[in-house]
């Protein structure tokens, strides 16, 4: 099969169900506002479905949902991953982009081989991949169901997906459609779960008007999104929205549009002016009276019993070698959302990060940056010092630009592993460089990741998010 078409009223939920009934290998591939969607498809079952806008950051945040229950997906384990998965990544969503419009044979997404590999190295067994998958599944086709306009691409999957599961078109839309269902009920002032919440300063003065759950939230509201927030706080989206929504409408909490390039994907409600009548309801539905949610927990169960149990995995050569694993018929995963994470208990720790950079432009960006997010900021200027200054500091992350006079980057990262202290800091190596030799230099002296100058407010705090939150 292979089709191209233009179209200025897309309806993706009929498109998705006519490439259910097909029974070939199918890839539907469309563009948006610059981003760009693929959706894989194996005798009309979903086998994965991505899009471009940070697809680590997803798989960041949906292996961290399941690192609650799931020992081996330990902080070390998932930057292992991005560091060997996710720079080729970059490269793969501006080519998919390219391509959409030609017919020039796929790649198999580079977030997909990372997860082959998590299970080739048994940090995932392979109904724990299932249920990952199902989860990153349904964020993507969500936004998918949310195009209007734009150009699309069917086609046949070349190289074929390893099939770790298959899902059933209809019922993941029907999931999705409950998920926006709930998102859009909040439309009067939530227009994606991107939006950023932020404690309005002269409201923390203001006990009364605070909402007693909110006690943990308000100390993670440092321009994280409602969905990062949400992961954070092991809550379920929508429920933490929901739970925020009456302190958005009377200004206690204030909502930032969402960071680019979460910015180009739909909005859940695209317009914000709703009737006096539709507002009440909507308050209606948040009091003490609403129904409760269906849980994560049990909407994963639901799902994962749809997964074709007699499919082995197949991992293919390029990631590790060949491993068979079964499906069985549910995953043995506790995703209750209401549960929060032990991490809550230390909630009033403030993170120190430290900057070691030759600069002062750039440090005084470094402290614009997370001061303004209630983290301390410690910024040296002088390497030969800065040993000194992070003994003393004891940070609980560091930034090393890799070209400095006197001690590079390099040699500042090997020194400071040598030290037991902080054999386990996240150090992250800032540079302007994006060769792959600088990247294996930096993996050899202990680096934990990188932020590539320039970057934005957005890059720094993702990178806070994987390493330290």
């Amino acid at each position: 099969m292979s089709h191209f078409a233009t179209f200025t009223k897309l309806r993706p939920l009929n498109l998705l169900r006519q490439l259910s009934n097909c029974s070939e290998s199918t890839s539907l591939q469309a563009l948006n506002n610059s981003v760009s969607w693929v959706i894989y498809l194996e005798q009309g079952k979903i086998t994965y479905a991505t899009h471009s806008v940070e697809p680590f950051d997803r798989l960041e945040r949906h292996l961290r949902r399941l690192s609650h229950q799931v020992p081996t997906l330990s902080s070390e384990a998932r930057v292992q991953l991005r560091l060997m998965f996710e720079t080729e990544s970059q490269s793969q969503l501006v080519e998919h982009q390219a391509n959409l419009n030609e017919n020039s044979p796929q790649q198999l997404p580079t977030e997909y081989q990372a997860i082959c590999w998590l299970i080739s190295q048994r940090y995932l067994q392979s109904t724990q991949a299932a249920v990952l998958i199902q989860e990153l599944v349904k964020e993507v086709i969500e936004s998918f169901l949310l195009i209007k306009q734009g150009t699309y691409k069917l086609g046949n999957i070349s190289p074929k997906l390893p099939i770790i599961c298959k899902l059933d078109v209809e019922k993941i839309v029907e999931r999705c459609q409950e998920r926006l269902q709930g998102w859009q009920s909040l439309g009067a002032k939530i227009s994606s779960p991107y939006q950023r919440p932020y404690l309005w300063t002269p409201a923390t003065k203001q006990q009364d008007k605070l909402p007693e759950i909110q006690h943990h939230l308000t100390y993670w509201m440092k321009g994280f999104s409602l969905r990062h927030l949400a992961v954070i706080i092991n809550q379920d989206e929508v429920e933490l929205a929901r739970n925020l929504y009456p302190y958005i409408l009377n200004g206690s909490i204030l909502l930032h549009e969402p960071d680019p390039p979460f910015d180009k994907l739909p909005k859940t409600f695209e317009e914000l002016s709703l009737k006096a009548n539709q507002i009440k309801k909507i308050g209606n539905d948040i009091g003490e009276n609403a129904p409760r949610k269906t849980s994560i927990k049990n909407r994963a169960e639901l799902d994962v019993k749809d997964i074709a149990a007699s499919q082995k995995i197949q991992i293919p050569s390029l990631i590790q070698k060949d491993n068979n694993h079964e499906l069985t018929k549910e995953a043995q995963i506790d995703l209750d959302s209401r549960k929060v994470p032990t991490a809550i208990a230390n909630e009033q720790k403030i993170y120190k990060i430290l900057s070691v950079d030759d600069s002062p432009i750039f440090l005084k960006e470094i402290r614009r940056f997370l001061e303004d997010e209630n983290f301390s900021v410690v910024t040296i200027s002088d390497s030969v010092k800065a040993v000194m200054s992070i003994i003393r500091h004891k940070p609980d992350l560091i930034l090393l630009d890799l070209n400095m006079e006197g001690i590079d980057g390099y040699e500042l990262c090997r020194i400071i592993r040598n030290n037991s202290l902080f054999k386990n800091t996240p150090i992250l190596m800032v540079t302007g460089n994006k060769g792959i030799v600088d990247k294996v230099k930096a993996k050899l002296v202990g680096c934990s990741g990188y932020l590539t100058k320039p970057f934005s407010r957005t890059d720094l705090l993702k990178m806070v998010f994987m390493h330290l939150i």
